[in-house]
């Protein structure tokens, strides 16, 4: 999907930049992890019985912790992750 800058009244087309490795990814999101999605960010690489969470940050105004997993490519078992992720979280509530 394009993306567009405002210039006065004609919008100008972003271009697009490839990021090769999915760190790097990480690594911007969470440096602009409150001013993108206004979260506190927590961690990085969070262990927890055998699962890893590649960033948990906090949402101050749902009171709620969030869980960021980044992928460079398509993946179908993202879904699958995250239902594990939501085990994780519901049996680890305290």
């Amino acid at each position: 999907m394009p993306m567009f800058k405002i210039d006065g009244k004609k919008l100008l087309p972003i271009k697009e930049v490839k990021i090769d490795l999915e760190k790097d990814i990480q690594s911007l999101t969470e440096i602009n992890l409150e001013y993108v999605f206004g979260l506190q960010f927590i961690t990085s690489e969070f262990s927890l019985h055998n699962l890893r969470i590649d960033t948990l940050a906090f949402d101050k105004e749902t009171n709620s912790f969030v869980i960021i997993e980044y992928k460079r490519d398509r993946n179908f078992s993202i879904v699958d992750q995250g239902y594990a992720y939501l085990s994780l979280m519901l049996n680890n509530k305290s």
